[in-house]
């Protein structure tokens, strides 16, 4: 497979250069010093304060930072980017930052859309990229040793080319994101039907805290050994501890695959048809069914159309099994042509529109949720009406990208073209809009995108009193400075808030 840079790729280019980009968010910094500076040098392998390279690993790929970006402007900017080459350094840098008192953001890949990694309160930004690749495969029992700054293109083809494995985990940022960014954001893959999202397949992490302890998790299949601690990091964003090392399940690679695609009268009637498929017990690693307007932008099929793709891959014998489920239940759809699944894989890791878009001064961002079957037809009617509702939207449209036994993630695309100083303004009206038409008909805040800056104002809806209350009284227990990447996941930080993304 053709893999990419295995580094960073920035998602739009910042007018005047990231050297001399600002600070766009009202949000209290942290500073270097020299001393600290010296300390951690003394520490890490790379510790520097060149503008251009904070400037730089400041930026993710959250679709309203980008608009920023058009302004010269950046969401945050770090003091320091600190770069380790061993899990003892991101240790090692912790501890000195915890006893500073100084924020660290961890990040690699940075291409998270929520602004996860971004540091709105400056101080350190973490870059994990120097801890990557393989550590060891055990091939008997299918687990992978993996370092967490490993770009998921180059990890998925030594598995594939070296081993014969594959973990299944395919998300659409594929050449963009790492395996720790996979596991810090609660992240799937386009095959997690099948496969399961990374939370299904992680089954042991190595951890380091903000005091730079370190602890190493899992390790047995179904151990009842009290609370799962791998899953209390799995989606914590780096607010609990820093990953510096995970196994996860692999599968022997598969020697079989097959493709269809058929046409539905309405969404609800493809939603359902997909629900049948998975109550029957089949779970192939794709099916995706696209509104009338995706079904149209994307396939050229006319807007009375709402297409339903499915892939399957691995044994013969189970395959067939699962497309003869989905034979049967799709038997009163319209069959399309089979090619429409090879357009599909085609343009599946494609990201390049987005640059485009916001260039030509669109605001544009994507919202993915998820949700019980028995309330979805309700949530996708409502999310799309009320942000169409929003002043300034042009477009607003979804898809159902992952699909489980109980329900199934829907993907919400907005576009909307405000006048130039009131696009932040828009830009939050679509996402309270949406977000609160989700959350009152039944829907998670996330399903893979996680929370970052963008959604924390949220999160106290979302999980209500006591979820918050536990949530940050865990965060107080393992890091009682406030360091590890402060503002995000609507946690109380000891900077301050983010003004406009607090509440």
């Amino acid at each position: 497979m053709e893999t990419g840079p295995g580094a960073p790729t920035p998602p739009i280019a910042i007018a005047g250069g990231a050297a001399a980009a600002t600070a766009r968010l009202d949000a209290r910094h942290a500073e270097i010093g020299d001393d600290l500076l010296e300390r951690l040098q003394g520490v890490c392998a790379s510790v520097t304060d060149d503008p251009a390279i904070t400037g730089a690993a400041s930026q993710d790929w959250w679709p309203l930072a980008m608009t920023w970006a058009l302004e010269g402007q950046l969401a945050g900017r770090a003091a320091v980017v600190a770069r380790p080459d061993s899990p003892d350094q991101v240790a090692a840098v912790l501890a000195v930052c915890n006893d500073a008192g100084v924020p660290v953001t961890p990040a690699a890949g940075r291409s998270g859309v929520c602004g996860a990694s971004v540091p709105v309160h400056g101080g350190v930004v973490l870059d994990l990229c120097d801890l990557s690749g393989i550590r060891d495969v055990d091939d008997t029992s299918l687990i992978v040793d993996v370092l967490p700054g490993t770009f998921g293109d180059r990890f998925e083809d030594e598995l594939r080319s070296t081993h014969r494995l594959t973990c299944g985990h395919w998300p659409q940022s594929m050449t963009l994101s790492t395996v720790g960014g996979w596991v810090a954001c609660r992240g799937a893959g386009q095959m997690s039907t099948r496969y399961g999202k990374i939370e299904d397949i992680v089954v042991g992490l190595d951890v380091a805290l903000a005091d730079g302890r370190t602890l190493h998790t899992g390790g047995h299949p179904r151990q009842a050994t009290g609370p799962d601690l791998t899953q209390l990091f799995v989606g914590a964003e780096g607010t609990l501890g820093v990953i510096t090392g995970a196994r996860l399940a692999a599968h022997p690679l598969p020697s079989y695959e097959r493709r269809g695609a058929w046409s539905f009268a309405s969404f609800a009637d493809g939603l359902e048809a997909a629900r049948q498929v998975l109550r029957r017990g089949a779970t192939p690693a794709v099916i995706r069914l696209y509104d009338g307007v995706e079904s149209d932008r994307n396939y050229h099929v006319g807007l009375e159309r709402n297409v339903l793709l499915v892939l399957d891959e691995g044994d013969p014998a189970i395959v067939d099994g699962m497309f003869g489920v989905v034979d049967q239940v799709c038997a009163g759809a319209e069959r399309l042509d089979d090619a429409l699944v090879d357009h599909w894989l085609a343009k599946r890791n494609d990201v390049a529109a987005l640059e485009a878009l916001i260039s030509g001064g669109l605001v544009v961002d994507t919202m993915e949720i998820s949700g019980p079957w028995s309330t979805l037809p309700g949530i996708y009617r409502a999310a799309v009406d009320e942000i169409s509702a929003v002043p300034g939207t042009l477009a607003a449209s979804a898809h159902c990208s992952h699909s489980y036994l109980d329900g199934a993630c829907l993907y919400f695309t907005f576009a909307g073209k405000p006048e130039a100083d009131a696009k932040d303004a828009f830009y939050r009206q679509v996402w309270d809009a949406g977000t609160a038409a989700v959350l009152d008909g039944g829907g998670s805040l996330s399903h893979h995108h996680g929370v970052g800056l963008n959604r924390a104002r949220f999160m106290g809806d979302a999980l209500g009193d006591g979820g918050t209350a536990v949530l940050q009284a865990v965060k107080d227990a393992l890091d009682p400075n406030g360091i590890l990447n402060p503002g995000k996941l609507g946690l109380v930080s000891p900077w301050g808030p983010v003004v406009g993304f607090d509440a």
